[in-house]
């Protein structure tokens, strides 16, 4: 038996692609820039403002990762570059309104200038006919036949839900970090001699461990068709809000609600219209099997 990896030709993307990509290695070091500038004019340094400036830091990662994507034309770029731009908007504007006074000018003109990147690529990626037939290849897997073993492409069972069955796993699995980021914001708080959050913090960092488990768990079976992990995901989405954001108003306060509790409140609204409008296809699909192979 021999082993031998699936060959990738060499192919010159389009214009387009090549723009994309472009755009978003602008948009991770613009992304970067903001924030740097926003850490040397915020007036206070403290825990809550290190722990969200690193998370916006790694979300210039996912921007590269996110490239590495469209150049291989996967289709999950698009629900990946649509989640990271509009919690990457959230990310950082959190940054530049300070708790009291108005925001420097150098800030908003930053942000300003990063909301319009993140918006150019979401147009891209969903609005370019070009873009979108470039997208289209699916993750590969293990292959064992006469030949060997081989890594080959493996589309979807279902394709006319793939696309939003996959903008769910993503929106979903940004719920753990989302929970973890002011969670260990409230940290900070009981540096400072409120020992009386200790329990709420446990549960809080618990609660986002656990999170991730059960969203990983539900998305293997979510993109396999099966109804009872969209219901399942539809739970957990309610329980997370259910969860954090009372922790965020009770531990962090108005402040952290809005700063914190806003960009997962957005990756929960995603989900759960990705989720209904997965379910109303597969219902549509199963009614006219003529459907089955249409896009969403």
């Amino acid at each position: 038996m021999t082993t031998t990896a699936a060959a990738t030709p060499e192919v010159r993307r389009p214009p387009a692609v090549r723009a994309l990509s472009g755009l978003l290695a602008t948009t991770a070091v613009v992304c970067v820039a903001v924030e740097v500038l926003n850490w040397w004019y915020a007036p206070e340094a403290g825990v809550g403002l290190s722990v969200r400036t690193g998370w916006a830091l790694l979300r210039s990662l996912g921007f590269l990762l996110l490239i590495g994507h469209v150049r291989r034309g996967r289709a999950a770029a698009r629900p990946f570059g649509l989640i990271l731009t509009v919690t990457t908007i959230f990310a950082v504007g959190r940054l530049i309104v300070p708790r009291q006074g108005t925001p420097p000018l150098p800030g908003l003109l930053g942000f300003g200038l990063l909301s319009g990147l993140c918006l150019a690529v979401v147009w891209l990626l969903y609005r370019s006919p070009v873009v979108a037939e470039h997208l289209v290849r699916q993750p590969g897997r293990l292959v064992f036949d006469r030949q060997g073993i081989t890594w080959q492409e493996s589309a979807p069972r279902r394709p006319a839900v793939a696309g939003w069955l996959l903008t769910a796993r993503v929106a979903t699995f940004t719920y753990s970090p989302l929970m973890l980021v002011p969670a260990l914001v409230a940290i900070g708080a009981i540096f400072d001699g409120r020992l009386a959050f200790v329990p709420a913090v446990a549960v809080w960092l618990a609660a986002g461990f656990a999170v991730s488990y059960v969203v990983l768990f539900c998305a293997f079976f979510l993109l396999r068709g099966k109804r009872w992990a969209r219901v399942v995901l539809v739970v957990v989405t309610v329980a997370v809000l259910l969860v954090d954001l009372p922790l965020c108003w009770a531990l962090l306060g108005p402040d952290g609600l809005v700063r914190d509790g806003g960009p997962l409140l957005a990756a929960a609204a995603l989900a759960l219209y990705a989720l209904w409008r997965a379910g109303r296809t597969a219902r549509r699909a199963d009614a006219d099997p003529g459907l089955a192979g249409r896009p969403a």
